[in-house]
């Protein structure tokens, strides 16, 4: 009977986002979350390293066992311990302490732990933003419909760059730089992209003339794939709106940020 009480009472605080104690709780998992990885953070730069090597040192270690005890806590609590561990909080929780772990064996895995900031993701429903979780979702949903067009997109691109990487290959050769056709796919990618590193460029007049034609071919496609997501995206918030009814004269199509209804002024129901 305790042990179900202790259970209930952890549960209460570690998972209930509608207690006062698991308020408190969440935001407290945040705070220490943000602290980790300033921590992290700092122990990346070689001069604070070289000072405070063995401070960070504990206090990154003190963070890992808070972080392992409340995952512990997390499987104790849970009704299903097996279905939180499978969830996408439970293996994000658990890849939150895993390179502390893994680092014993390799080395800088540790910097891996930045993955912890996805937990702060919490922060949404502490503070009740749950719309702007859905909106996000409306972004998701959106690449989910254009999947289909930006593999193909993609596909065409790889093509492309294969295509312009193998023929600068040939053109200039490894005397100018372009000593494998990998290495000219990679001056292919930097020059379609507009990025230019600099680090390969043609020496010749026909490789020039093929770079050129490169960089006007990329500043062309560039906007092919904000066209096709925005184009889905528009689609969604519509679909979107059209769901969003008022409750008392059953107007649709309002904004998804939208609290009250824009014929009537009547409250929007907050499970839209």
């Amino acid at each position: 009977m305790q042990t179900s009480r202790l259970k209930t009472k952890l549960y209460s605080i570690i998972f209930g986002t509608q207690t006062r104690g698991g308020q408190y709780f969440d935001i407290a998992l945040i705070i220490t979350i943000l602290s980790s990885e300033v921590v992290l953070i700092l122990s990346s730069i070689a001069s604070v390293q070289q000072e405070y090597s063995r401070p960070l040192f504990y206090i990154e270690w003190g963070f890992t066992l808070l972080f392992t005890i409340e995952y512990l806590l997390r499987l104790y609590c849970s009704p299903k311990p097996f279905a939180y561990a499978r969830s996408f909080y439970g293996i994000i929780d658990l890849l939150a302490i895993l390179p502390a772990y893994i680092a014993f064996f390799l080395p800088g895995a540790h910097y891996l732990l930045i993955i912890r900031l996805i937990r702060v993701l919490r922060i949404f429903r502490v503070l009740k933003l749950v719309r702007y979780l859905r909106d996000s979702n409306i972004l998701l949903r959106s690449l989910k419909h254009a999947q289909r067009k930006i593999l193909v997109f993609f596909s065409s691109v790889s093509i492309l760059v294969t295509l312009f990487g193998s023929l600068m290959y040939v053109i200039e050769g490894p005397a100018n730089g372009f000593t494998s056709i990998p290495q000219s796919i990679y001056w292919a990618i930097v020059t379609i992209t507009t990025v230019g590193y600099g680090d390969i460029v043609p020496n010749t007049v026909l490789g020039k003339a093929l770079a050129s034609l490169t960089m006007l071919l990329g500043y062309s496609i560039l906007a092919v794939p904000t066209g096709i997501i925005t184009a889905e995206l528009n689609q969604e918030m519509k679909v979107h709106r059209e769901l969003i009814r008022c409750p008392n004269c059953s107007t649709s199509g309002h904004e998804t940020d939208a609290h009250y209804c824009k014929e009537c002024g009547t409250k929007l129901p907050e499970n839209i």
